[in-house]
């Protein structure tokens, strides 16, 4: 755990994640008070890096559960090794016929059988997924249960049940509880709306885009060897295409990637062929790519302008 709110600042910084008090002092609860924190906001705001970072932070492991429509207990949660079971079952045959050799019939053999069958229903046959991963893990891991959204409300409620006690029941096993909570975060891009039940549980924290100083403060930081000028340029100019009207809006991996890029390229400054050449870097669909061609000459302007008055 953290010691304090600007502990956890200092210590994200350490790993190159910037973030601001008002964020900080909400991590820091989630931390402390062992509640799931509920992260939403766009795509590409670095809601899934704050887990990176914290369990790089906390030097511990990082759980992740990706979400995705379909997705069910079995996948989450636990799942039996069928093929293991059948290989121990045939490497004990020869064991299994003795032990039947004195039955008499059918009905005996099943009750010798079934009184054994716990053997073939104990931990070494169980695969643990990533919510029992982070249950039964030796030190305290950074549980992160990746887009939510995508899931359907049956999970979201299956989900509930298990963060509200961070405990899960294996009928053959029996209850598991987590010697330690791990710490939980939960992000959505807020296709659907969650359940109230699942938002009461968690804290929440919402990130939206950072403006252009704290954009450049992360391009600084992620990205030392961009040159200063060329990094004030790629991150007012990723503002002015925020503004368009894009199937998917460059986030701030994007921004990074992007300057990595151009100094990859010798690049000193924007010009306009370089843009062009480069879009593929920050924008993810042809209409957007049109789009960003159609307006680079507004764009380009309006970097200008807000360049100057920076």
């Amino acid at each position: 755990m953290f010691d304090s709110v600007q502990s956890l600042k200092a210590a994200l910084a350490d790993v190159r994640y910037l973030v601001n008090d008002d964020v900080a002092t909400v991590v820091y609860l989630a931390d402390r008070l062992d509640k799931p924190l509920l992260i939403e906001g766009p795509a590409g705001v670095g809601k899934t890096e704050m887990a990176k970072a914290l369990a790089a932070a906390l030097d511990t492991e990082l759980i992740r559960l990706q979400c995705y429509e379909g997705l069910d207990e079995a996948k989450a949660l636990y799942e039996w090794q069928y093929a293991k079971q059948m290989l121990y079952t045939q490497l004990l045959r020869d064991r299994t016929a003795t032990l039947l050799a004195d039955t008499a019939s059918f009905s005996d053999a099943f009750e010798r059988l079934a009184a054994e069958e716990d053997l073939f229903f104990a931990e070494q046959f169980l695969l643990p997924r990533p919510l029992l991963r982070a249950l039964v893990a030796d030190k305290r891991p950074v549980l992160l249960i990746d887009e939510i959204d995508k899931t359907d409300p049956e999970f979201e409620a299956f989900l509930l049940e298990v963060l509200s006690d961070y405990q899960v029941s294996v009928p053959e096993l029996g209850t598991i509880k987590a010697a330690t909570p791990p710490l939980v975060l939960l992000t959505s891009n807020q296709q659907r709306d969650l359940s109230d039940a699942l938002k009461r549980r968690c804290l929440h924290l919402s990130i939206n885009y950072p403006s252009l100083r704290e954009e450049l403060e992360i391009v600084r930081v992620r990205t030392p060897e961009v040159p200063e000028a060329l990094a004030r340029e790629v991150v007012t100019f990723i503002h002015q295409v925020r503004r368009l009207a894009l199937k998917k809006v460059p986030g701030i991996s994007e921004t990074i990637e992007w300057a990595r890029a151009l100094t990859v390229l010798n690049a000193s400054t924007l010009e306009r062929s370089l843009i062009e050449q480069t879009l593929g870097v920050f924008v993810k669909y042809e209409s957007d790519s049109q789009r960003v061609r159609g307006d680079l000459t507004s764009l380009l302007r309006g970097t200008e302008r807000r360049l100057e008055d920076w």
